[in-house]
């Protein structure tokens, strides 16, 4: 009983710093997406609160935590209040399974990624229950048509994940990343590096993958459940304050998630760039941070430089092209694999 207890206490004590990680590294990835966002129109970003502005998410916490909660007088106040915590919980939950480094996963199991799977799918729930709640016809649309993307998007990731599933021969996350040792570099006859993940056998998955996780996320280009004019400000117009907090912490969360799952499946994980003394003392979760941060910025980049798509030409690119295309690729690459006698063991 007494071991149990003390399991408990080491997976709560586990929980909580990962959360508070997490938290901070997104209030400051927030602040990098703003100065990525203003440097590109040659304008300063956040500058004032704090050196070189860096506590302004921390500033902008403050005031929406000590906001009054407006609830709309004809809303269903209990599924209204309901939905912003069912975005967050789920989006912080899918951080349990994601290994920051080797052994760094507070739960490692060996089905990782049908868990994230399933998380990031119960995630759209949240965006219709705050849309219906609201009890306004604007919400209630924003809420329909985010429901469609999610799930046309959801899709295509999940064939993309079935190719890097093919490759590693496991659904356990980790195993996935220590796959990624060997490869077209090692095969050659070079040490462990960036030519053996699987961004480059995979790179049209990788795209794929990376502009899905755009549209799953509602970022820009995609970003039409909050952006367009008709539908105000979205799923969330009637929100305020604390409640709007948290749906904005789960989509970021969710953000920063995708980042986490493009560095796991495409960039060798915790793996260092080439596997040579100096880097390889370089400990694993360096690595992580730095290749997850690269992403980040590229959706930041994304962000900046690419015109918004219409909503027909979002859902034509997710069914008539990445659905055919991601099919393709999964077949190709179980006959290459078969052909070639590289299926894992």
């Amino acid at each position: 009983m007494m071991e149990l207890v003390t399991l408990v206490g080491i997976i709560a004590l586990q929980s909580v710093a990962l959360l508070v990680a997490l938290l901070i590294t997104v209030s400051l990835l927030i602040y990098f997406d703003r100065k990525v966002w203003a440097a590109v129109m040659m304008r300063r970003g956040p500058n004032v609160v704090g050196p070189w502005g860096i506590l302004q998410s921390f500033a902008d916490l403050l005031k929406f935590v000590f906001k009054e909660v407006v609830i709309p007088d004809s809303a269903n106040k209990g599924v209204f209040i309901i939905a912003p915590i069912v975005t967050a919980v789920l989006a912080l939950a899918a951080w349990a399974v994601i290994p920051l480094n080797e052994g760094w996963a507070i739960a490692d199991i060996n089905v990782g990624v049908l868990y994230l799977f399933a998380l990031s799918s119960l995630g759209v729930y949240g965006v219709i229950m705050g849309g219906w709640a609201s009890n306004s016809k604007y919400p209630f649309l924003a809420a329909l048509r985010s429901a469609a993307q999610m799930v046309s998007y959801e899709v295509s990731i999940g064939f993309v994940i079935i190719t890097v599933l093919l490759c590693a021969g496991s659904l356990n996350l980790s195993e996935i990343v220590l796959s990624q040792k060997t490869g077209l570099g090692t095969m050659l006859g070079l040490p462990n590096s960036f030519l053996d993940w699987y961004w480059l056998p995979l790179l049209p998955m990788c795209v794929i993958f990376f502009i899905s996780a755009l549209a799953e996320t509602n970022r820009p280009p995609f970003d039409l459940v909050e952006a367009e004019s008709e539908l105000v400000a979205g799923h969330m117009v009637e929100y305020s304050s604390t409640p709007y907090l948290l749906f904005m912490l789960g989509e970021y969360v969710a953000i920063t998630l995708m980042c986490a799952m493009t560095t796991i499946l495409f960039l060798g994980g915790w793996l260092p760039i080439i596997d040579v003394p100096i880097l390889a003392w370089v400990p694993g979760v360096v690595w992580f941070v730095i290749k997850l941060v690269f992403v980040f910025f590229r959706f930041a980049m994304v962000k900046t430089i690419v015109p918004r798509y219409r909503y027909d030409q979002l859902m034509r690119l997710g069914w008539k092209v990445f659905l055919p295309v991601s099919l393709f690729w999964v077949a190709l690459t179980a006959g290459v694999l078969v052909s070639m006698g590289w299926l894992p063991q």
